[in-house]
């Protein structure tokens, strides 16, 4: 079932490469904010944000069954999306103690307009109008980062050297504007995330070389934990290559390997909620 799951996932990551999207560019709209189940008012996490947010529409978002519990139905020949979850399971051992085991399941879900008879969420009250200032907000994000590791400006190459723990970027006006240089510096704060004294992650601890899995697969952590960094302070990705030569090489690698893109985007999100110094929800991530 879990097999399936990564299956259902990467299918429709493909079909959206095939079109020329790249789900991971844009994780949600800024102004909405990211997608929510409409009953548990709560967020998507890991891959579900891309999955969701690049479909468009309402930042809300429902189970056929949930639709049907609020008394409205899902319009004829809509079609949902999947998004993933991990389910536990107890296994009792003959000496009493209990094993936990967490398997991977896929759910289907629907945009509140592809729906009737349901009607948005009202807000509570005012809302207090919301003045952050995208570029600042980077900046803040940037300081406020638990142990950051040193950002040194010079040369021509952006790149993280886990040796000496630190993030080197080529000057600020080399870049073609401010969003180009934060996405660009996300990017590597996401890589320096992994470091043994972080995250521990095994694409940054351990040697790898270009073209390998485990190469691949923390480039596109890093390339998603940046798009859910750009996400929260409202500013578009610039590093995200759209051309077909890129969405090609992605479409390879997933083909190769069905829970890459599962994983990537769990180790991403956790890589995001570190650098914004959130706690920890306790929750099971692939690794």
């Amino acid at each position: 079932m879990a097999s399936k799951a990564y299956d259902v996932i990467t299918d429709r990551i493909l079909e959206k490469l095939r079109d020329g999207v790249v789900p991971w560019h844009k994780p949600w709209n800024a102004a909405e904010g990211a997608p929510k189940n409409l009953i548990s008012k709560k967020p998507y996490h890991g891959v579900n944000v891309f999955m969701l947010g690049c479909q468009g529409g309402s930042p809300w978002w429902l189970t056929y069954k949930q639709a049907q519990a609020l008394g409205g139905q899902v319009r004829k020949g809509e079609r949902g999306t999947p998004i993933v979850f991990w389910k536990t399971f107890e296994d009792e051992n003959e000496d009493g103690t209990v094993d936990k085991r967490w398997m991977l399941r896929y759910s289907t879900v629907f945009n509140l307009t592809q729906c009737d008879g349901i009607e948005a969420p009202k807000a509570e009250g005012a809302p207090e109008p919301k003045t952050v200032e995208p570029l600042a907000a980077a900046e803040t994000l940037v300081a406020d980062m638990p142990g950051c590791p040193e950002i040194k400006h010079g040369g021509s190459r952006a790149c993280y050297s886990p040796s000496s723990d630190e993030v080197r970027m080529p000057e600020r006006d080399s870049f073609d504007g401010s969003e180009e240089y934060y996405s660009t510096l996300f990017h590597e704060l996401v890589h320096s995330t992994g470091h043994e004294s972080r995250l521990s992650r095994a694409g940054v601890t351990s040697a790898t070389f270009f073209g390998s899995a485990d190469y691949s697969r923390e480039e596109l952590v890093a390339e998603m934990g940046a798009a859910f960094l750009c996400g929260e302070v409202g500013i578009e990705n610039r590093t995200i290559d759209n051309s077909a030569a890129y969405i090609a090489s992605w479409m390879k690698r997933l083909h190769e390997d069905s829970t890459l893109v599962v994983i990537a985007a769990a180790q991403g999100s956790k890589a995001a909620k570190f650098i914004l110094g959130e706690q920890q929800a306790e929750e099971v991530i692939a690794s």
